[in-house]
């Protein structure tokens, strides 16, 4: 996910969102449940945005590129039935709430925006796995015989305490597994931050319950939008990737639908299009319903 594949850059997809720009987001209704939504913002050193006299930012123009979609690991028809154009149009309205504006002319476009969108997919709770659950049989195996009096030397105390062993190294190697999906989570949605904090031994203190508040959350399916912006000169006259800055944001799975909900998560993260959070910011935003125009696509540029 780190830049767009080279065949992309032979042919770069440009979609003017004209009828978004047009009706904009014209109805927000906020009285739906909240949730954490979860927002990470980075910039590159060289990307500054120009302001105003008024104290906006200066327009730059984009094009938008179709950077995938990651399917979850249970059918969903609020997002499993959304292609690459309907996600763009939605994106298309916050972005203009930023001054970022689409183009139709390659000469003068300033940026080519990824776009990728998803659901995450968490691995199982550690105490639901089938390693752990052979470990606990093995332990209440192992406490019986100790209870009975078994000796440590007798061959039936010395099988169990080998199945004990060879329980535990599952169990260790299901936890390995485990962080290693976790990563991946926490690199998708920007969570990268928070994890680096919360390494080390906590134990006791409340950076543990920090802990443990982030592999709640990165361990329950998340939808999630990844916008990564190159420098659309470079990408198309040097067929070379310059990434001058990203966002991500993302909401849990559970109780939400990707397509009714997208509109609200992306107006709440458009501050930081362009900007850099330093670090995750987490809140609570009102979730509803958000009337969008009807998307048009006015046209495909050849790249160079």
């Amino acid at each position: 996910m780190s830049k767009p594949r080279s065949p992309e850059m032979k042919r770069l997809l440009m979609f003017v969102l004209g009828a978004c720009l047009a009706s904009g987001s014209r109805a927000f209704d906020f009285g739906g449940a909240s949730d954490i939504t979860a927002v990470s913002g980075r910039t590159s050193r060289e990307y500054v945005r120009t302001r105003l006299a008024n104290g906006s930012f200066a327009p730059e123009s984009y094009v938008f590129g179709k950077g995938g979609a990651r399917s979850g690991a249970m059918q969903d028809a609020s997002i499993d039935k959304l292609d690459f154009l309907d996600v763009a149009h939605v994106i298309a309205g916050p972005l203009a709430s930023q001054n970022y504006l689409p183009s139709t002319d390659p000469k003068t476009t300033r940026l080519l925006i990824m776009v990728y969108w998803g659901t995450t997919q968490a691995p199982e709770h550690a105490n639901e796995t089938a390693g752990m659950q052979n470990l606990q049989s093995a332990q209440d195996a192992l406490n019986n015989a100790q209870a009975q009096g078994l000796q440590s030397t007798s061959p039936a105390r010395q099988s169990l305490e080998g199945q004990f062993t060879t329980a535990m190294a599952l169990v260790q190697a299901e936890n390995k597994m485990r962080d290693q999906a976790d990563l991946v989570n926490v690199k998708m949605l920007g969570y990268d931050s928070w994890w680096d904090e919360s390494q080390g031994d906590h134990r006791g203190t409340a950076f543990a319950l920090s802990r443990k508040d982030l592999v709640d959350e990165i361990e329950q399916n998340r939808y999630f939008v990844v916008l990564m912006a190159y420098d659309f000169q470079i990408a198309w006259k040097d067929k070379k990737h310059s990434l001058l800055w990203e966002t991500r944001f993302s909401i849990r799975q559970r109780h939400h639908e990707f397509d009714k909900d997208l509109p609200v998560l992306a107006q709440y993260a458009s501050r930081y299009f362009g900007q850099d959070s330093n670090g995750l910011i987490r809140g609570a935003v009102p979730l509803g319903h958000v009337d969008i125009g009807e998307v048009k696509s006015l046209g495909e540029v050849p790249g160079k």
